[in-house]
């Protein structure tokens, strides 16, 4: 005996867990390593019949004293090592019932033949930043069903009707017998004959081959809100599949996938990008002009501005979707541009320049220079930058 687990720690509970616990624990046990659920794995099955002989014991108050007080020796002398045990009178139908509905969509608490929701249509728009970011309305083509005119939707050939299901009398379910470790067990399944619906067409509807419904190409209209991501979807109510034995239609859902900007990139509501200016402009200041969603902007950059320096437009971002009046911010980051050819006058200004900060490039000879220059030092670099 000395090669079986705890059966306490066979089913992960504590020596003191009460019936709803032991309960559960199996439940999740028998529903992991089901023999149904895994065909030709004997590993799960081997599991299987651990957990359930630690249930049968433990779900025993009887059973379960007598293995608290001797261990597995009590139950010494009988099959499969020593255990012996009569599920006969054990009731597992409420644990394999769910455990079948959840996998089969079976269980005696559904009813498969009542009215049911239609299934979603899932479809995708393009459109530009712009359009994302101030909303706009999108004309888009998918196939939808509409009721066939020819049957009105009963799926049977005119003159002709519906007739009650032969296998499971109209009920839309069956009791299928099955058998497993405990022997015969028995579930409630959808009906293979009428698949749930309880009726059977004998003479099938020429123009929907019995589905009631013809497919057509459909151009909808899409009104897309002001401030939506790529990757959000708008649902457009009750434009997806009919629903089955008088539901009502599911829903279109239409997925935006927004094209990239070239110079924005958005983050939430905010939206971020960058723009150049002139080594003049960084260095004396002066207004700079930004393009925005609103179109271009007037910015007054300080004098001495960085490269590489981060302002922020109040406002400027996206609309929020939940109140199109509150928007985000643009953050925008200032590339001083450095020139890359440079004149004798511009050469000389940025000499004078250097001699003017201190940064010579010759020393004592260099501020002479600078100083005999006719004009004023703030002058003359004025006038060169501005040629740049």
């Amino acid at each position: 005996m000395a090669d079986k687990r705890d059966y306490y720690e066979v089913l992960g509970v504590d020596k003191n867990a009460d019936e709803a616990t032991l309960k559960k624990a199996y439940r999740e046990m028998a529903k992991k390593y089901h023999p149904d659920m895994h065909p030709d794995d004997a590993e799960a099955e081997a599991k299987f019949k651990e957990a359930t002989e630690a249930y049968g014991v433990l779900s025993d108050p009887d059973k379960r004293r007598q293995y608290d007080q001797y261990g597995h020796a009590a139950f010494e002398g009988g099959m499969n090592g020593g255990m012996n045990f009569d599920f006969s009178g054990m009731d597992f139908s409420d644990i394999f019932g769910d455990i079948f509905g959840d996998f089969f969509g079976g269980g005696s608490r559904r009813t498969s033949n009542g009215p049911m929701r239609g299934q979603n249509v899932r479809t995708s728009v393009r459109i530009t930043f712009e359009e994302a970011a101030f909303g706009c309305n999108k004309e888009i083509e998918v196939v939808l069903k509409d009721q066939c005119e020819t049957c009105h939707g009963s799926g049977a050939k005119p003159g002709t009707s519906k007739v009650t299901c032969s296998k499971c009398g109209g009920k839309g379910r069956v009791v299928m017998t099955s058998q497993s470790f405990f022997g015969t067990m028995q579930n409630v399944t959808t009906c293979p004959d009428c698949r749930g619906s309880g009726q059977i067409i004998k003479e099938k509807c020429p123009d929907c081959s019995g589905t009631g419904y013809i497919s057509r190409k459909k151009r909808i209209e899409v009104s897309i809100p002001a401030g939506i991501d790529d990757g959000q979807a708008v649902r457009i109510r009750d434009k997806g599949e009919p629903g089955v034995n008088g539901g009502p239609r599911g829903d279109l859902l239409v997925e935006v996938r927004v094209t990239a900007h070239p110079i924005f990139q958005r983050r939430d509501y905010d939206i971020y990008s960058s723009a150049p200016i002139s080594f003049a402009q960084a260095a004396l200041g002066g207004e700079v002009i930004i393009d925005t969603l609103d179109g271009k902007v007037s910015y007054e950059v300080k004098p001495g501005t960085q490269t590489d320096t981060r302002i922020r437009l109040r406002g400027k971002g996206i609309p929020s979707l939940r109140n199109p009046n509150t928007r985000g911010d643009h953050y925008v980051t200032l590339v001083v541009q450095v020139p890359t050819s440079l004149n004798g006058k511009a050469k000389e200004a940025l000499k004078a320049f250097d001699a003017e900060t201190g940064n010579t490039l010759n020393g004592a000879t260099q501020v002479k220079e600078a100083k005999a220059k006719k004009k004023g030092f703030k002058d003359m670099m004025k006038d060169v930058l501005d040629d740049f």
